[in-house]
């Protein structure tokens, strides 16, 4: 998967969101995003497995899910102010990884104004694949912020 767009983003950009905790607790690293792309990795360790020693379904679920959210980083929808939150996220486990480096590639076929649909391929270090994916975003609040809560409308 590719983008027509060579918009690469900066080393700065990347450092700052691989300092996610989360992100370091699994292990989960971003590569390269580009305009409605994004590359992640993680390696398989024994801790992220299920007991029969493959990786467990939730780790590429994440892998999947935040492949497609950060392949919207450098898009247009973050350039107005608006944020996205996942609302649907579906997954087919292809084959087991019990080994190496897992590679997550992201696209963004359509985004719309409110509704926005990524997908990704989870490889194997052999480049075969180990799933398949796709997400439904719903764009929120758009230069202002989404939850009241937050800071948004109603406080």
């Amino acid at each position: 998967m590719s983008s027509p767009d060579d918009r690469h983003a900066d080393p700065q950009l990347l450092a700052s969101l691989n300092a996610l905790e989360f992100f370091k607790l699994i292990g989960l690293r971003i590569v390269d995003l580009r305009p409605g792309w994004s590359k992640l990795e993680i390696d398989w360790r024994p801790d992220l497995c299920q007991p029969l020693g493959i990786m467990h379904g939730g780790v590429i679920a994440t892998m999947i899910d935040s492949g497609i959210a950060y392949a919207l980083v450098l898009s247009e929808v973050a350039t107005q102010g608006a944020g996205w939150v996942s609302v649907d996220l579906r997954v087919k486990y292809l084959r087991p990884a019990s080994a190496g480096t897992l590679v997550c590639e992201s696209t963004i076929p359509r985004l719309g104004r409110q509704i926005i649909h990524g997908e990704s391929i989870v490889r194997g270090a052999d480049g075969k694949e180990i799933a398949r994916g796709d997400s439904i975003y719903m764009v929120v609040g758009r230069g202002e912020k989404a939850h009241p809560g937050l800071g948004g409308k109603g406080d």
